[in-house]
């Protein structure tokens, strides 16, 4: 994917790769910046997100699209490229992680998270067991056998997903947090490969970015209630959420409030990121990613990506303190 430039004051071309969930947005972004930067060249390579960090690390790219935050070993490899201070998180794609299902003649599932968590644990193996007809009073359920669909690339959708599992089922979910599934079952290549399997396989349910969904999701039980996805609904439990530590001051890497009983959140949802080096060997190439990681965060970078993928603009008060954090970026 490449966005080409030539009339604006700017020149040059940046490399980045990662998450594929962002990839609707990304086009939007490389768009945009294409129309303000003519003489810039911006390629983006959605190969998922530990593909995008294990390339910044490598020092492969200029910037990571990432579903996950760098972990502790990530963030000490990265010196190797970035210096010191290592890379700093940008959220710029706020979006629901969808459940997806394929279940004709059920039109409004309602799953409760332990009954979530138990299907694709494979401890609930029939869509008309009991403890679903329980989430679904008055549903006609089929006794159709239930086929859980997975990631079989490393994500951080996946690991977004997990870390609601341990939070909301923790006691019937009793796996780790990581970016493998760990439950054999069907599995399918990105978010779209998800897609694909579910909506061909009756009786399948699987996880994927809200972008990339058409048919018919789960509503998850959030404290009395059921809760469709929705940007909205994502945007509560955002700005419920604190900063991690990264050991970088400012940094924006979110501890997202996955348990959250707030009416209308839903808070199966996926923060992305922008990962850059906090220092480049050029102080052009810090310029160059300074502009467009200033102009994804912008009202108008936003708009467009929320256009294109249905995501949720970040806030005017998480915009300015990405701009700050963004302007910190050093070169030479």
């Amino acid at each position: 994917m490449l966005a080409q430039s030539g009339g604006g004051s700017l020149t040059g071309d940046i490399k980045a790769s990662g998450s594929s969930a962002q990839e609707a947005a990304a086009a939007a972004w490389l768009a945009g910046y294409q129309a303000e930067q003519p003489g810039v060249t911006v390629q983006y390579d959605a190969i998922g997100s530990g593909g995008g960090r294990e390339n910044l690390i490598a020092g492969a790219v200029d910037l990571a699209g990432t579903d996950a935050y760098l972990d502790e070993e990530e963030r000490e490899a990265v010196k190797e490229v970035c210096g010191p201070r290592g890379a700093l998180h940008v959220p710029v794609y706020i979006s629901p992680i969808a459940l997806p299902y394929n279940l004709p003649g059920v039109d409004d599932l309602q799953l409760r998270p332990d009954t979530l968590a138990r299907i694709l644990d494979l401890q609930i193996t029939r869509w008309d067991d009991p403890a679903i007809a329980e989430d679904n009073p008055g549903a006609e359920l089929p006794a159709t056998d239930i086929t859980v669909v997975h990631r079989s690339d490393d994500s951080g959708t996946t690991e977004n997903f997990l870390e609601y599992l341990a939070v909301a089922a923790p006691e019937a979910w009793p796996h780790p947090v990581d970016k493998a599934w760990p439950v054999p079952a069907e599995a399918a290549t990105q978010n779209t490969g998800v897609i694909q399997v579910v909506e061909s396989t009756e009786g399948a349910i699987g996880y994927a970015d809200a972008s990339v969904v058409t048919g018919d999701s789960v509503a998850i039980g959030v404290g009395e209630e059921f809760v469709e996805y929705s940007p909205e609904a994502a945007a509560r439990v955002v700005d419920a959420s604190e900063p991690v530590d990264t050991g970088l001051e400012g940094d924006l890497a979110l501890e997202l409030a996955r348990d959250t009983t707030a009416s209308g959140a839903y808070p199966i949802v996926l923060v992305s990121y922008h990962v850059a080096c906090t220092h480049y060997e050029r102080e052009s190439r810090a310029e160059l990613v300074r502009d467009f990681l200033h102009y994804v965060v912008s009202e108008d970078g936003q708009q467009a990506a929320a256009e294109a993928a249905g995501s949720s603009p970040i806030s005017e008060q998480l915009r300015e303190r990405a701009d700050a954090l963004i302007s910190t970026i050093e070169g030479g």
